[in-house]
């Protein structure tokens, strides 16, 4: 369990983040007997909570995301891990006993081991008035804010999966929706696609992406790179997602895109700090990968 050092109690393992693999960290840790500390900006259960069905996890027929993660929390919490709700802001690693040190918007924290599996962020359009109109017609996430704009005329940037799941959620609810896609084929599987093909409200416009957003106060037409230009009440845009690992770029290996250089041990290049999930660099994304790393970095950071 964890000693003390002065008055500072030390952690065996500190987690940032609570999304799938972090929890999956937490349970694995705190049923080993060690102190586990998590530390989670928002809340629990990162981007799966926005998911209305998981269908491909193993043993699982089928589950919402937001059930899939409060099971997952109420595990790790049941289990003995503690979850603090602290924006982590930058790590430091000290000699004194091989501790390192947390630094969060509001304390720190000391720990023998280090896990980051802080997820992934979904990327943005770098358009004027992007940051400004989210909220207010741009959005990330349809079904987070796809019953704003029932009956009416939306759009959906992106060829992925998400995308399409997006496009399919938004045509039960939406009079119309257009997806724009950069190129000519979709990347998503080819069950999405099929789907597509059953909803008479939806228009491709494929070949193309989107170069300017109008609105004042809400979103109100798209401007294409073909030179069209749609009327859309909102824009779901999918993509792709990006880390966010800017804070621990001095301390660890960052690939070109920004993801924490480690394999499938989840080892970094700093001793004794761990990263697990899609904030690493991975070939494969997914719910059951997440949780595989949080079992893999905990069994390797508890040793």
């Amino acid at each position: 369990m964890g000693n003390m050092v002065g008055k500072q109690e030390i952690y065996d393992v500190i987690i940032v983040g609570a999304g799938t693999a972090g929890l999956s960290a937490a349970v694995y840790a705190a049923r080993a007997s060690k102190k586990v500390l998590v530390l989670e900006e928002t809340s629990y259960g990162g981007q799966i909570i926005y998911s209305p069905e998981v269908e491909n996890y193993p043993g699982i027929v089928h589950v919402s995301g937001f059930q899939f993660a409060t099971g997952l929390y109420e595990q790790a919490v049941g289990a003995g891990a503690e979850i603090r709700f602290e924006k982590a802001s930058g790590i430091q690693i000290l000699t004194e006993k091989e501790c390192k040190t947390v630094l969060t918007n509001s304390d720190t924290y000391k720990a023998k081991s280090i896990i980051i599996a802080t997820g992934s962020r979904s990327r943005r359009m770098g358009l004027d008035g992007e940051e400004r109109l989210t909220g207010a017609g741009i959005s990330y996430c349809a079904t987070c804010d796809g019953a704003f704009f029932k009956g009416r005329t939306v759009a959906v940037f992106g060829g992925g999966n998400t995308a399409l799941e997006e496009a399919v959620y938004l045509s039960g609810l939406c009079s119309k929706v257009y997806i724009i896609h950069r190129r000519n084929t979709f990347r998503a599987e080819q069950r999405l696609v099929e789907q597509l093909q059953q909803k008479n409200n939806i228009e491709y416009l494929m070949n193309c992406r989107v170069t300017a957003i109008n609105g004042s106060e809400k979103l109100e037409s798209l401007e294409l790179s073909d030179g069209r230009l749609i009327e859309a009440a909102a824009l779901f845009v999918a993509i792709g997602r990006e880390p966010q690992n800017e804070i621990y770029k001095d301390i660890l290996a960052l690939d070109e895109y920004g993801y924490i250089i480690a394999g499938e041990d989840c080892r970094t290049s700093a001793e004794g700090i761990f990263a697990a999930g899609d904030c690493r660099t991975k070939q494969v994304r997914q719910l059951v990968t997440a949780a595989s790393d949080g079992a893999v970095a905990a069994l390797a950071a508890i040793v």
